[in-house]
């Protein structure tokens, strides 16, 4: 495994590589993520533990989406197991796996309660708990605030574990190794990761700009609403498909499914 330095234009080269890709296999692609989703919803129902089990499952399901694209990028069509590849291979991938998930969810927590010190805790239960999300809340300048300090530190944060899971799961590599070469994978080519970035912005921006175009032109408008679910849900689906691609272009391997 080698690591590369790679252009700022290959950022937006792997939202295009991620877009092609999905093509090849939407539904699937698009289930797959709809299963995240759903499997998301369901864990963050238990008492108590809910939110903290579902960060721990993040990595892993994470990974699953990007093994969907693997799958379509090799003319397959991902399976719904395919979501949970992480804990079917062996006992050893599935807790190296699983100690990614503890990592992940120690530092969110760790993010979240930093947040706290700021609204003393607002946010942070909004996010863990599901709290309800009402306007005077929205509006509360301590919100805000701790809304925009945990955006910017889960910046770094999201570093470490972009290609984390993809190490320790196609290449053997330690916990703590992965989330080391991660980070320094993410650093070392900031510049397409900011294109990266910036394209899926445009891309979002552009998409709810057209949206809010027709539902301003139509006079029955309630398609159009509707009709937000499905885009926001492929395009999520292509953002994971393209992810694939970061990683292959920045480790230099062969990556083959377990």
């Amino acid at each position: 495994m080698k690591l590369n330095i790679v252009l700022a234009k290959s950022g937006t080269i792997w939202v295009q590589q991620g877009a092609r890709t999905f093509v090849r296999q939407p539904i699937a692609l698009t289930g797959l993520f709809l299963m995240f989703m759903a499997l998301m919803s369901l864990v963050s129902m238990i008492p108590l533990l809910g939110g903290v089990i579902g960060l721990m499952l993040i990595p892993s399901a994470s990974l699953g989406l990007m093994a969907g694209a693997q799958e379509a990028l090799a003319g397959k069509f991902p399976k719904p197991l395919t979501l949970f590849c992480a804990f079917r291979v062996s006992k050893e991938k599935t807790k190296q796996m699983l100690l990614l998930g503890v990592f992940y969810a120690l530092g969110f927590l760790v993010l979240a309660g930093i947040s706290a010190l700021v609204d003393g805790g607002g946010f942070a239960k909004f996010y863990l708990v599901g709290n309800t999300l009402t306007k005077e809340l929205i509006l509360k300048s301590d919100f805000q605030q701790a809304m925009w300090l945990a955006l910017i530190l889960y910046i770094p944060f999201s570093s470490l574990f972009w290609h984390a899971p993809a190490l320790v799961f196609w290449h053997g590599v330690s916990v703590p190794k992965s989330l080391f070469f991660s980070s320094i994978a993410c650093i070392s080519n900031w510049r397409a990761f900011l294109m990266f970035t910036l394209t899926w912005t445009a891309i979002f921006a552009a998409v709810a700009l057209a949206l809010g175009v027709l539902s301003s032109l139509s006079e029955e408008s309630s398609w159009v609403s509707e009709l937000l679910l499905p885009v926001m849900l492929i395009l999520a689906s292509i953002f994971f498909t393209s992810s694939l691609f970061s990683f292959k272009d920045c480790f230099t391997s062969e990556t083959i499914l377990a």
